[in-house]
Formats: C-alpha cells, structure tokens, sequence
C-alpha cells in the first residue's frame, strides 16, 4: 500500500516525521533511537531527506588549496532500507534535483526499485551554500524531476531506451508553500506550479514548515478553488532554540505570529523555548486534528523529544 492510500485510508489523522541521515562517519544509532521514540505513534510513514555536495577548499600537501566536493550527510538510500527492513514502516526517501545530475538519479532510482521502495517525495532542493542563485547540476525544476520518474514509471530511461522488465511504478508526493516558495512572485503564481505538480502526477502535498494555521487552511482553500484536489498534509516543527526565532524565517521563509514571538523572546534559555516551543505546537497540532487534517508530518531534526510530548498530547 503506497504512502497515499495509507493516508486516505487512515481511520484518523496520520502521524509522520522526517529523518536526516547520520552525518559522514557516525553509525544509524541515532535514527533508531529516534525511530524507537516516535514509534509508539503508529507513524504511517517516515521521509528521509537527501543532502547535495557542497564546494569546500581543502589545503594540499604544497600548501595550496583546492576546491573539492564534500557531501556531509550521504546515504539517504541505505538508510530507507534499512528503517524498512527493521521496522516495517514505509519509508519516504527525497528525491532531489540540487547536486544530482539526471544520470545520478536515473541510479537511485534503479536502486530504489532493487529495495522495494516506490514511495518518494520530489523536490528541487535548495541551492548550494556557495550560489547566490539556484544553479543545477541536473534538472532546474522539480517538474523537470517529475517527467524523468513519469518516464522511468513507463519504461523508458534517460536515453529513451526500454526497461527489459516492468517496474513496479513510484507514487509520490512533491512540496508546496502555503506562504509561497521564496523565488515566486506571488501566491497566485505559486498556486500554479502547484497544480502542475498534481496534473502531472503528484499524488499529495506536503507544506513547507508554519506557524499560522489560518495561512494552511487559506492555502488549502485557494489550491481546492483551483482544482487541487490531492490531499495537502501540514508540516510543521517545534522550536526548541532561541535564536530560531531569527533562524527560522531567514532560511525558511515563514512568518512566526507576534503571540508565538512574543513567548520566545521572553525566554531566558533554550530550555524555556522548548517548552514555549511544545506548547504552540501542541495547539497548533489540535486545531489541525479537529479540522479533519489527512496527516500532520513533524519537522524532528534535533526536535525528536519534543515532537514525543505533542504527539502524546495529540494523538
């Protein structure tokens, strides 16, 4: 059962939360404990994201530096495999345009299929910490990404050449910006990428993190009137330090309501704003319970113990 009728299907809103995989050198303990945590909560499914190579500079043995490509974070396919094959829960591996030529993802994608893993969540990726601007090494749009698995569904790869055997298609999902991508130039404009993203075979939505409920259910109306009909599942995280107060909105782009600001800006230390965090959080994840939401996916990294308190308290 793909990730999406695991969602539909769902006798109640559906809890998940995403993973990173270990930094380069560390072992997958600390996935499992992570899993070990949320468990309990019947997850439906578990994304993993997918982390590019960065240029860095590195001094050789004359003293000169070159610039070589480092990824900190690999092993996003080992890692689905390996929660799958433990745990039993569906797992959700990104897929990604930034750092990957299509060749890259032509592979993953055939190790993928070898895994029995058919679930992924497109995305283009954000730019390298280097670029002023989004500069592929493959495709420039998700969209882009999305014809490239249409076709490996079909049959076909890269070179137009036929699969020998069937594939088991891939079902996917891709992103969506309730408070709209940074590179749009309006909600409007956003709205039609989105539904671009569904005619061409996305089979849900999942939001870029938020703070302010009322701009997911604004969202949700305006993709409905525009005839996205997929279900659009809230993402949302609990702050656990100070400073992403400031954090948060710079790299993310999402506003922090003035009730929730005001909270974390009298906080004294990070552990006062875990437990501001957690409660907005928890308020936030209700009111979307009680609105009939498909599923509520958490934003965990470094957030594993709070997303435990509001899933106790919420589901």
């Amino acid at each position: 059962m793909s990730v999406v009728e695991k969602i539909k299907t769902a006798k109640s809103t559906a809890f998940s939360f995403e993973l990173l995989p270990p930094l380069k050198g560390n072992g997958i303990e600390t996935v499992c404990r992570t899993i070990d945590t949320l468990r309990e909560f019947d997850p439906k499914y578990i994304n993993i994201t997918t982390h590019r190579s960065e240029l860095v500079f590195k001094q050789k043995t004359d003293g000169l530096f070159e610039q070589v490509a480092e990824r900190h974070r690999p092993g996003t396919v080992a890692i689905a495999a390996a929660i799958q094959n433990k745990y039993k829960i569906a797992v959700v591996p990104h897929v990604i345009c930034s750092g990957f030529t299509r060749e890259e993802t032509e592979y993953a994608l055939i190790d993928l299929q070898f895994l029995g893993i058919t679930d992924l969540l497109l995305l283009r990726g954000d730019k390298a910490k280097h670029e002023r601007d989004f500069s592929p090494t493959g495709h420039k749009h998700a969209t882009e990404l999305q014809i490239q698995v249409n076709n490996f569904n079909e049959g076909l790869f890269l070179d137009g050449s036929k699969m020998k055997s069937p594939v088991k298609p891939f079902s996917y999902g891709m992103a969506c910006y309730p408070e709209k991508h940074e590179e749009a130039p309006n909600l409007e404009s956003d709205l039609i990428y989105a539904k671009q993203k569904v005619d061409a075979g996305a089979e849900y939505l999942v939001t870029q993190m938020f703070f302010d409920n009322q701009k997911y259910y604004d969202f949700v109306d305006k993709c409905r009137v525009n005839g996205i009909n997929v279900p659009i599942i809230p993402g949302i995280k609990p702050i656990t330090l100070m400073n992403q107060l400031t954090v948060l909105p710079k790299i993310f782009h999402t506003d922090i309501p003035e009730e929730f600001a005001a909270a974390l800006r009298a906080c004294k230390t990070d552990s006062d704003a875990v437990e501001v965090g957690v409660e907005w959080c928890i308020k936030q994840a209700k009111d979307l319970n009680a609105h009939g939401v498909p599923s509520i996916h958490f934003y965990s990294m470094m957030a594993t113990q709070s997303v435990k308190r509001i899933a106790e308290a919420v589901f």
